[in-house]
């Protein structure tokens, strides 16, 4: 069989006027002799009202309900878009994940999906059937339902294809693609045509918001290629596939920026083996995620300053966590707010000198200073004044002709 799995996000299926209109995107797949296997997502805004009605409940609400709770906007969404489909006549009915199953494993709101029965689905797909399958959720070994966590919608809709040998796998949503650098700062930011998945998980992990890094992850690790589309408009969109797909002269493919992150410094620390668990240990048991990270040894070898990025919000929680552990010593704390990380991302740059350079010198010639810089294999990140953030962003786009 021909399979498409096409997956629909909350903003495709946020009104009945945008579910008829995907109905008409699914009936378009149809004529062209696909099965077609589309995985929903709830309605915009749905699951953070369930889970603001649970938060009104108790500020513990059970996980295992919260995961009953807000699996329901799936539900709906889905029952919605099967009977579109059925007005239209042609075949459809809404599948809970606990009906096909989808067999999930981990924790309730975190949970992934590891076994797929696809008896019932098969024999549905040749009946001439369009099984609508609820995104974002499975059930476990226990029988409750379990939800995915961010992302999920995709999670389902990448692992469904890998099991059910898909040709191709779409993720419909609200943008066209996936871009350069966010056109909403700025404006010469160019659609990418091809990305893979390196890449994409690079972009994803520094805040681009068109897929979840766990979801570019189960399709980089099970080899899935996923095209990102817009619902509302007709166009190509960006294929995300492996390298070896890629014929492509950029040695930059995107350009990401963050827009709330802050810096923390600890000066004069005794520098002894375990030091720097000491401190990161305390703020990883209180969920503070720790980005950039630099260390610098003093001269007479005895002492280090270590500076490290955190989200903004984190930074009253980081400081008292910071001042009250009693396993480390330090002379001084800084913490800076206002600051930016820009990254280039490219799986070119591996094979092509100066691209450093080029970076630092064109920041150099805007007058903006580098505060932090981290580096890996298809990166690089400076941490800068926030305010320098649309001329960093325009001068590197520039600079590696990214509006070509």
């Amino acid at each position: 069989m021909k399979i498409v799995v096409l997956k629909f996000g909350g903003t495709s299926v946020g009104t009945i006027k945008k579910i008829k209109k995907i109905t008409e995107i699914i009936k378009n797949y149809r004529k062209k002799k696909y099965k077609v296997i589309v995985v929903s997502s709830a309605m915009k805004g749905v699951t953070n009202e369930l889970i603001k009605k649970s938060r009104n409940i108790s500020e513990n609400f059970s996980d295992a309900e919260h995961d009953v709770l807000v699996s329901s906007g799936e539900q709906v969404a889905c029952s919605l878009i099967a009977g579109s489909l059925i007005h239209k006549g042609l075949k459809s009915r809404s599948w809970m994940s606990w009906q096909v199953p989808m067999i999930t494993k981990g924790s309730h709101k975190n949970s992934r999906i590891y076994q797929i029965n696809k008896n019932k689905i098969i024999k549905y797909l040749k009946e001439g059937g369009i099984p609508i399958i609820t995104g974002f959720q499975g059930i476990n070994n226990e029988e409750r339902i379990t939800t995915i966590g961010r992302g999920g919608s995709d999670a389902s809709a990448i692992i469904l294809a890998k099991f059910f040998k898909a040709q191709r796998c779409i993720i419909y949503t609200d943008v066209e693609g996936v871009y350069t650098t966010d056109p909403n700062k700025l404006k010469k930011a160019k659609k990418i045509k091809v990305i893979s998945y390196e890449e994409m998980l690079e972009m994803a992990s520094l805040g681009a918001k068109v897929m979840q890094p766990v979801s570019i992850q189960d399709a980089r690790l099970n080899r899935i290629d996923i095209e990102v589309k817009s619902s509302f408009i007709n166009k190509p969109g960006t294929l995300i596939t492996k390298r070896s797909n890629i014929i492509n002269n950029k040695i930059i493919t995107g350009i990401s920026s963050t827009h709330n992150d802050s810096k923390v410094t600890l000066i004069g620390v005794k520098d002894k083996p375990g030091v720097a668990a000491s401190i990161f240990k305390p703020l990883s048991i209180n969920s503070i995620n720790v980005d950039m990270v630099v260390q610098n040894i003093s001269s007479n070898g005895k002492e280090t300053d270590l500076t490290f990025t955190i989200k903004s919000e984190d930074l009253n929680k980081t400081k008292k966590i910071i001042v009250n552990n009693k396993n480390i010593n330090f002379r001084k704390l800084i913490f800076e707010k206002g600051v930016s990380k820009i990254s280039i991302i490219g799986v070119g740059m591996i094979t092509t000198p100066g691209v450093t350079f080029r970076m630092f010198k064109t920041l150099a010639n805007k007058k903006i200073n580098i505060k932090v810089i981290s580096t890996s294999e298809i990166k690089i990140s400076v941490l800068i004044d926030k305010k320098n953030t649309k001329k960093a962003l325009t001068a590197l786009h520039n600079e590696f002709k990214l509006d070509k």
